[in-house]
């Protein structure tokens, strides 16, 4: 019989009943962003159950039990029947435009949690499944999930970090942003610099008409959107194009590459944005590495395997074969512009 160590035994259950903790907090966290809940109680905490579910007309009964569960978790404060956000608690939990807001993962993770049986018969067939055939909403999902590093970083530090490139657009250039999926991108790019014109790209039908409609009842004039694929979409002498967390989920990245190239004028730009990430199994051992493979799997990885080449990079590709991709569209210089805790900016031309 093998022996067990007591001690490390008793460490990986610990590490166990922590994920099943924060798996089970899942609906909890959503359930209360959807309500209004969180920022209820930023807007007037301290305040008991009753209170916070008076004020965010709710049944007091499940808000106080949603609020015990939120203190166990450590999201909420809690004292002598109170409860409250700390500043640190409202910029995860109650804030939209906090570079931290995490609301957005969770909705992934529900959203992962539902595709489970696509993904499941597809490790026994080795067949992708199609962007538009995840479950949920998942456009919705993942748009929400990188919202935050967009609106916080974008204008006001990746952009910047490329050679000449925010001059250009000042002065009023032409971008392409390829795989721009509900556009959030291109749409904040279009606020930023109102001179430049902007095309969003992406081979998904529904999400070019939900962002089509989006950028019309938010009157930006200077931005467009068509169906187009990341290999062959429309449109030359671009001074920029941009692609964000799409390339590894691409089918065949490097024939997008070369395609990319075509599509820039002499001395444009292409500002890769992808997870960050090591180039070594090893490197990505940590927080980060867990959530982006986790989400390889259920998303990137199926998603590419579901178009024709299915190359299938996956979300943890690392710099080193993302430069090598990168470099096999002609372009001869690559290097790292900008990172965050959850993104690499690469800059090639």
């Amino acid at each position: 019989m093998t022996q067990v160590d007591e001690t490390k035994l008793n460490e990986l259950v610990g590490r166990v009943l922590g994920d099943v903790g924060g798996a089970v907090s899942v609906p909890l966290v959503r359930i209360g962003d959807s309500l209004g809940l969180y920022e209820t109680l930023k807007r007037i905490g301290p305040a008991t159950a009753e209170e916070l579910a008076a004020a965010a007309d709710c049944a007091s009964r499940y808000v106080r039990e949603w609020l015990a569960a939120q203190a166990a978790s450590g999201y909420v404060q809690h004292e002598r029947g109170s409860f409250w956000l700390t500043p640190e608690q409202a910029f995860v939990f109650a804030e939209p435009n906090s570079p931290v807001n995490m609301i957005g993962a969770f909705d992934t993770a529900a959203a992962m949690v539902e595709n489970q049986p696509k993904v499941q018969a597809a490790f026994k067939t080795g067949k992708g499944v199609a962007w538009g055939d995840h479950a949920g909403c998942m456009f919705c999902a993942v748009a929400r999930l990188f919202r935050p590093g967009y609106v916080n970083a974008l204008e006001q530090e990746w952009l910047p970090a490329l050679d000449g490139v925010a001059d250009k657009l000042k002065a009023g250039a032409d971008v392409a942003d390829v795989g721009c999926g509900h556009g959030l991108s291109t749409i904040l790019m279009a606020q930023a610099f109102p001179r430049s014109r902007f095309t969003g790209y992406d081979f998904h039908s529904a999400s070019i008409a939900t962002v089509t409609a989006h950028a019309k009842a938010h009157a930006v004039p200077n931005v467009s959107f068509e169906v187009g694929r990341a290999q062959d979409f429309a449109g030359r002498d671009f001074d920029l194009i941009t692609c964000f967390d799409c390339l590894h989920d691409m089918s065949d990245p490097k024939t997008a590459a070369v395609h990319i190239r075509k599509a820039l004028n002499k001395g444009g730009t292409w500002m890769v944005v992808e997870p960050m990430a090591g180039d070594t199994l090893e490197d990505n051992i940590n927080p980060i590495g867990r959530m982006y493979y986790s989400a390889s799997t259920m998303i990137c990885v199926p998603t590419s395997l579901a178009q024709e080449a299915g190359l299938a990079l996956g979300a943890q590709a690392g710099e080193k074969r993302l430069t090598e991709v990168i470099r096999s569209g002609g372009f001869t210089k690559v290097r790292r512009a900008a990172q965050t805790p959850l993104n690499m900016v690469l800059e090639a031309t």
